[in-house]
């Protein structure tokens, strides 16, 4: 847009710059000197001005949030009934925003008076001088309009481009914040050289592995763990032991602080990340969807896969009890988030997508805990065919669901403390045993760890 307005403006002050040569040379500076006196003007207003966009733009992001918050959390709202604290604070928020808003306004109008003064002054200017150059026979009448007309064609580009180019450092005001984020390198990216994993077996083996965050916290500490091809293993442990940050380690979202993970005898920092995840499947314990139809989500786990094959997940996971009964079928909007479904469908969604990715790496964040009796029961059926096969690992919060796996882990405090079967860890006094006397409904009781 500036370029497709800045040569037009080149163009014709050049053609008025030769056309008021051969007629006036003081004429041609007058309106050269003018022209390039607005523009600068209007350039340094604008540069000044781009820190009270930048603020505008975070006071608008910052009331989209405040809003997107009040609207997520309507039904804690409504408990606490807590209608009128929220209306105040996004009155102050909204409030905040008004004032600089006003101000960018308030300061944009000052600019164009003052600009609309130039543009009289010149007039003034060159309207007396070419008098003078008639009086004294320097000029003609015709050539006194002549210039008169380019002056105001003139004067209208200026205008027009000065409203562009404060139009173009709004945009950039909008766009900072965005494009910031984009610019932030990722923390964990490939190595030079990195390989593409490859998974004939699925053997995971954690040695010696150490990992504290940037703050200095230590979570795992020294981390020896064998998971061979085909075994189901459970993490168990007290909140905030260490299961979660294991498997996101295993994930490369997060480096280890010292130790090696590698699958089948591959160091996971040294293959590609793209590779290393296609080969792991993960089921979250709170599924996030995307925006998008039933069929779009489930298919998201292999993206090549044909309707059939997506229909066929669903079914194995036993979505189609409910995608049935709905009018558009898998051609569903879920919703923001999945916000249309209950956390049951949700989990189940994940769950055929996880069968339809089919990798040979499973882990399951306690998959079946956003379901009834009933539908975990028809899920379990699902995962028994999912895990077949393959390498699994689930982080238990229900003690019941992982008495089927081949061995129990638990973990304490980044440490493991024990490691066997159901059977084994029950029939000694082990903290294992102190967790599943202590559960209640069915459930760890966060926070008990003696």
């Amino acid at each position: 847009r500036i370029t497709w307005n800045l040569v037009p403006l080149v163009v014709r002050l050049a053609g008025i710059a030769i056309i008021t040569l051969s007629i006036e040379r003081r004429l041609t500076i007058l309106i050269i000197g003018w022209a390039l006196l607005y523009i600068v003007v209007n350039y340094f207003y604008s540069l000044w001005k781009l820190k009270y966009s930048i603020k505008a733009a975070e006071a608008d992001s910052y009331t989209t949030a405040v809003l997107a918050d009040a609207v997520a959390n309507q039904n804690n709202i409504e408990i606490f009934s807590r209608h009128w604290s929220e209306t105040n604070n996004f009155k102050q928020v909204t409030e905040e925003q008004r004032k600089i808003v006003v101000f960018n306004w308030n300061t944009d109008l000052v600019l164009d008076a003052i600009q609309a003064a130039l543009i009289i002054a010149i007039e003034f200017v060159i309207l007396y001088f070419t008098i003078h150059f008639w009086q004294v026979g320097a000029v003609t009448i015709g050539t006194f309009v002549l210039v008169q007309m380019y002056v105001i064609g003139l004067g209208s580009r200026l205008w027009d481009f000065s409203r562009i180019v404060r139009d173009f450092y709004e945009s950039y005001a909008d766009a900072k914040e965005m494009v910031e984020i984009m610019k932030l390198p990722y923390e964990i990216k490939d190595m030079p050289n990195a390989r593409a994993l490859d998974v004939p077996a699925g053997e995971v083996v954690f040695s010696g592995v150490n990992f504290s965050f940037n703050d200095g916290r230590e979570v795992l500490k020294d981390i020896d763990l064998k998971i061979k091809s085909g075994e189901k293993i459970a993490l168990v442990g007290p909140s905030g032991s260490g299961k979660t940050t294991l498997v996101r380690l295993l994930l490369r979202f997060y480096n280890v602080s010292s130790g090696s993970i590698a699958v089948d005898g591959q160091n996971i920092q040294s293959v590609t990340l793209e590779s290393l995840r296609n080969n792991i499947s993960l089921v979250p314990q709170d599924p996030i969807l995307f925006h998008r139809t039933i069929m779009d989500n489930i298919r998201y786990g292999r993206q090549k896969a044909t309707d059939e094959e997506v229909i066929n997940a669903a079914r194995l996971a036993h979505c189609d009890e409910f995608i049935d009964i709905l009018p558009k079928k898998y051609e569903t909007h879920v919703g923001e988030r999945g916000i249309k479904l209950s956390g049951g469908e949700r989990q189940r969604v994940a769950i055929a997508r996880a069968i339809l990715k089919n990798a040979p790496i499973l882990i399951l964040d306690e998959a079946t805990s956003s379901l009834d009796s009933r539908s975990e029961a028809l899920i379990q059926d699902a995962l028994d065919i999912l895990m077949k096969g393959k390498t699994v690992i689930v982080i238990a919060h229900r003690l019941s669901t992982i008495r089927k796996m081949d061995r129990i882990i638990v973990l304490e405090r980044g440490v493991i403390k024990e490691d066997g079967s159901h059977n084994e860890l029950i029939a000694k006094e082990t903290l294992y045993k102190k967790l599943w006397a202590l559960q209640a409904g069915g459930f760890i009781r966060n926070g008990e760890e003696d």
